[in-house]
């Protein structure tokens, strides 16, 4: 062999005293027995595994979206023609800002039928109140009094009805309807262009205030079952942070996920609805069996995740392989469960440890 791709010989003899000592110990499969010496030869570290405490799941895929209290579509409430637009998207408005002007012969038909009904109102009070005053002096029956009575309510109510309904289409004199900003807010949309006819009910603008913004986050069933509402968030890339404020009941099948909303309180200013983005969320892992392992100590085999521990079996020292639940990301640590609290976990030397373990029957 080329002295190029010789392995290091301190390496070598490590190795084979290391397999020597697998036959021998073949009754305990997940037991490594590996000296103090071998250890070292093998490049094998240690490290004393943390408590969990409150602990972060790191870059959760999430989505950013406007509440739906923070939402309003403006529509044209009669049929016309858009007669002007005075703002557009990305523009910001205030509430009662005048929006855009609809010009509609059906507004006339509107106030032409609010004239009618105030006036109709007007003498049905008339007659009402002369009719209580004959009343009074006993020339009328009290049955025409009552009758004079429901009418003018009626005739009120109807009344009222069609201020309302000319309210409620905005108008502003003769065929014009200007339609009024209902919040402050940004506008996203613009449905309509100068010109154009649209029927009742046709959208305008779309606008929405967007402080404070949700955001809908995609986390692990494992992550999930540790959230509760008031769980902290944060967005690193955009300096904004929050709380989850609903924690979903179904599990997304294909995904295994739970979808957690979130509300985004501080720095909501640097996000965009729509805006894909990674959120660490905070978890109290207190009370749980969950502790702290660096990444690189977790490995994957036959379908399950492993950490190698400092063991002794018997008097013998050595590493045992310990199957572990993984429960969330702190940094480039892993949280686990299955791990005793005290335990020290291998940090270095994993490959050296796995290949010999693979030795004995792990393939």
């Amino acid at each position: 062999m080329p002295a190029a791709h010789r392995p290091p010989l301190h390496f070598t003899f490590a190795a084979a005293a290391l397999a020597l000592a697998f036959s021998a110990d073949a009754a305990s499969p997940d037991f490594i027995p590996v000296s103090a010496t071998q250890s070292q030869a093998l490049g094998i570290v240690t490290q004393r595994v943390s408590p969990a405490g409150t602990a972060a799941a790191s870059g959760l895929p999430a989505m950013v979206s406007i509440p739906n209290s923070q939402v309003r579509v403006i529509a044209a409430p009669l049929a016309g023609v858009v007669e002007s637009l005075e703002t557009a998207p990305g523009q910001n408005v205030k509430k009662g800002q005048l929006l855009a002007r609809i010009a509609s012969p059906q507004a006339l038909e509107l106030q032409r039928d609010r004239l009618q009904a105030d006036a109709q109102a007007g003498l049905a009070r008339q007659t009402l109140n002369r009719d209580e005053q004959l009343f009074r002096e006993g020339l009328i029956a009290e049955s025409r009094v009552q009758a004079s009575r429901a009418n003018a309510a009626q005739n009120a109510a109807q009344a009222a009805e069609r201020r309302q309904a000319l309210a409620l289409a905005q108008y502003s004199g003769g065929q014009t309807l200007s339609l009024l900003a209902p919040i402050a807010g940004s506008v996203l949309e613009q449905s309509v262009n100068v010109g154009q006819r649209v029927e009742q009910a046709a959208p305008l603008y779309r606008i929405a205030r967007l402080d404070p913004l949700s955001v809908e986050i995609q986390a692990p069933l494992a992550i999930a079952s540790q959230a509760k509402i008031g769980t902290l968030l944060r967005i690193p890339a955009a300096g904004a942070s929050g709380e989850v404020v609903a924690v979903g009941r179904a599990v997304d099948p294909a995904t295994q996920s739970v979808l957690l909303r979130g509300l985004i309180t501080r720095g909501a200013q640097n996000l965009r609805p729509g805006q894909a983005t990674a959120v660490d969320l905070e978890v109290n892992a207190a009370g749980t069996s969950a502790v702290q392992v660096p990444a690189g100590s977790v490995l994957h085999q036959q379908g399950k995740q492993w950490v190698f521990v400092s063991a002794l079996d018997g008097k013998t020292a050595g590493y045992r392989a310990l199957p572990v639940g993984i429960t969330g990301k702190l940094g480039e640590a892993m949280l686990v469960s299955g791990v005793p609290a005290d335990a020290l976990v291998v940090t270095a030397g994993v490959a050296a440890l796995k290949a010999s373990w693979l030795g004995i029957g792990k393939e």
